[in-house]
């Protein structure tokens, strides 16, 4: 995965960040709630985001209260392209995304995006997150229908106005058109590697900031791919 650069990581682990690479490796930004949400009437929704290496992203959402499943995957390309030697191309039009199944009775979308633009990634880098380049890493919200545009636009609108961020939000709002899973390699990846010098130095960070900023989202057991059930 292009997980590159093991003078990145080595500079991650001493504190330093890279340069045209957002935050320094952990940083998190504690964000309001948003002021709109989207009113689900089902007993289960789903929603993608893509926010650099997929890891990450997903471990921080299988560690968030009310999340069913979170599954690391392809979206924004094609279904012939979504393999991971194409998409790390960078040409297939894929960014690396979770797919997230959550209960909306426990977190609702607007929740979920609280925690993406807060500690899942950083949202103000254009096609890069840490060491990893290219449009395969981009910040992107893919929604399935209008309500989920609203809010995530509306979020966007509102955390720029309070300038929460160092930069400009650079997050795509796109319709999704075909969400593709990874390979069964990439799924609980954090989980089952943790000893990783890219998972301790990029993901593991982001999972504490979950738990210090958002406690009353933070679950300790993370809901693995791995034990649902198969078939």
């Amino acid at each position: 995965m292009n997980r590159m650069l093991i003078a990145a990581v080595a500079l991650a682990i001493a504190g330093w960040s890279l340069p045209g690479s957002g935050f320094a490796a952990g940083k998190a930004v504690k964000l309001p709630a948003p002021t709109q949400d989207v009113h689900a009437t089902a007993a289960t929704e789903t929603a993608v985001f893509a926010g650099g290496c997929f890891w990450g992203v997903q471990a921080v959402f299988q560690h968030t209260r009310g999340v069913l499943n979170a599954v690391s995957g392809y979206a924004g390309g094609d279904q012939g392209t979504a393999r991971y030697e194409q998409v790390g191309s960078g040409r297939t039009g894929h960014a690396e995304s979770v797919q997230v199944t959550y209960d909306p009775k426990q977190v609702s979308f607007g929740t979920l995006l609280q925690v993406y633009f807060s500690v899942a990634h950083d949202p103000t880098t254009l096609n890069r997150q840490g060491p990893d380049v290219g449009p395969q890493y981009r910040s992107a919200v893919f929604y399935r229908d209008q309500e989920q545009k609203r809010v995530t636009e509306s979020y966007i609108a509102q955390l720029g106005a309070a300038k929460v961020f160092p930069a400009r939000i650079v997050t795509e709002v796109r319709p999704l058109t075909g969400f593709y899973p990874a390979e069964a390699y990439h799924q609980d990846y954090a989980t089952l590697h943790p000893g990783s010098p890219y998972i301790a130095t990029f993901d593991r960070p982001k999972i504490a900031n979950l738990k210090a900023m958002l406690p009353q989202l933070y679950r300790e057991q993370p809901v693995l791919v791995s034990a649902r059930p198969k078939g």
